[in-house]
């Protein structure tokens, strides 16, 4: 069946939260039933026939066509199915997610995949700061599920992250895997000063020894691990960056011996 497709009629005057467009939301409804439900915005008033036109199809395939740095909650609380915006996004895209799919072909902006607690985000250009970390007031970042960046992400990716798997294929900024709690964080490339600052658990892959890392790592060696051969089994259905680097032996660093000291960050050998 085809999917329900959204087409923007033009770039939207104001941000929009579009936590509505989820396929819970839709299921059994017309389609001048989903063009009335009303968006939550800064300043006039909307509807979602005010900013798409409507294609009905099976609302477990939802395709939004066209997108906007203003398009704020996009994928909010999905549970099943699958939502691809052809387009970017801007805050919080798949928030408090515990399962289905979440495409976005373009960029998005900070605090994707907040919450995360299953299902899949990918993420096809670059990301804003604090991926799949925790929005203000709440003390642990994702959950679980897997994200996926194809381009390259803000400061503290992975701030606070708790469970899942992270992973970034090209540059991360400051502070990546800040404040870890466990879980795994990727990083194809560079990272920004001081990656892993005040993880307690976890691991950090990082694809180029970071030029500014904490004194408060402790360098243990290269080691060519099994398990690193198992998790390269792991994520090379969905990055062959990934597979490439985990074949490899790698520098093990223990951390950060400022906090518990249980983590651990990995890097090729320099």
């Amino acid at each position: 069946m085809k999917p329900l497709a959204l087409t923007l009629r033009e770039a939207p005057p104001q941000r929009l939260d579009l936590s509505s467009l989820v396929p819970h939301k839709l299921t059994g409804k017309t389609a001048a039933e989903i063009a009335r439900i009303a968006i939550a915005t800064t300043r006039e008033p909307l509807t979602i026939g005010d900013i798409f036109m409507i294609r009905m199809g099976d609302p477990l395939a939802i395709r939004i066509e066209g997108g906007s740095e203003r398009f704020d909650e996009v994928g909010h609380g999905l549970a099943e199915g699958e939502i691809v915006v052809d387009g970017d996004v801007g805050l919080r895209a798949g928030r408090l997610m515990t399962g289905g799919r979440l495409v976005i072909t373009g960029h998005a902006g900070p605090w994707a995949a907040s919450g995360l607690k299953g299902g899949t985000v990918e993420i096809g250009g670059s990301v804003g700061e604090r991926l799949g970390g925790p929005v203000p007031g709440e003390v642990a970042g994702m959950r679980g599920g897997l994200v996926i960046v194809r381009g390259n992400a803000g400061e503290r990716a992975g701030d606070r992250l708790r469970r899942g798997t992270i992973m970034i294929e090209g540059h991360a900024g400051a502070y990546a895997a800040s404040r870890m709690i466990a879980g795994t964080l990727m990083v194809g490339r560079s990272v920004g000063p001081l990656p892993g600052y005040l993880m307690r658990r976890g691991t950090l892959l990082v694809g180029t020894p970071p030029e500014a890392s904490s004194p408060t790592f402790v360098d243990c060696g290269v080691h060519d691990l099994v398990a690193h051969r198992l998790l390269a089994a792991h994520v090379r259905p969905h990055s062959r960056v990934f597979d490439r680097l985990l074949k490899a032996p790698l520098r093990r660093f223990a951390g950060d011996m400022a906090a518990m000291g249980k983590g651990e960050m990995f890097c090729p050998p320099a």
